[in-house]
């Protein structure tokens, strides 16, 4: 089934009887890497990405037979990844946290860490966390979705609520923001600034 479109495995899926999940871990594996990375990148919550991702998958199962075909699988599952992490910013504006230390039983929440698999040139994208990270979500998330997500100037103002020209110089001050940051925390590789 790997060799298969992804038309071709959206339709398979469209007519698969219930519980046939064949066509769609093609879809989920052939994505997952992408997604995952824009989840962290958008959301700028390396520990939440995987769970966004793995949302925006089931999204994707439970509306895949209202999916039309009038875009690419990957278009329409970019919009879903999209939407669903932008709600996720707006939700955690609203929350607080606690320190976990400070939480009683705490020992019992620790979770093994685990290292994202797979990924190409991790150094490269450990740097691109890091710097991503500590910009504010004003600049970072407009930046992700122009250079990493391909969205136009006008599709970012639309799917953010604000101005044409806004979105053109967060975008800009973004860049400029990004540079410098990777410049100060990977001045070896500066010449070759992914942004």
């Amino acid at each position: 089934m790997n060799d298969l479109t992804d038309s071709e495995l959206v339709e398979r899926l469209q007519r698969a009887q219930s519980g046939d999940l064949r066509a769609f871990d093609v879809l989920v594996e052939r994505y997952q890497g992408r997604i995952m990375a824009n989840c962290t990148y958008l959301s700028g919550s390396s520990t939440d990405a995987e769970d966004l991702a793995q949302e925006v998958f089931v999204k994707a199962y439970f509306g895949v037979r209202s999916f039309e075909g009038r875009s690419q699988f990957y278009t329409w599952l970019q919009r879903i990844k999209v939407n669903h992490c932008l709600n996720f910013v707006k939700r955690s504006r609203r929350r607080t946290f606690v320190d976990v230390d400070a939480v009683p039983g705490q020992e019992e929440l620790a979770v093994e860490a685990r290292a994202e698999a797979n990924l190409d040139r991790a150094e490269d994208r450990a740097t691109i966390d890091e710097v991503l990270g500590q910009m504010t979500e004003t600049l970072r998330v407009p930046l992700v979705l122009c250079d990493m997500d391909g969205y136009s100037y006008q599709e970012i103002a639309d799917e953010l609520d604000v101005g044409l020209s806004a979105v053109k110089m967060r975008i800009k001050r973004a860049r400029e923001e990004f540079r410098r940051r990777y410049e100060e925390v990977a001045p070896v590789s500066a010449s070759a600034s992914p942004v």
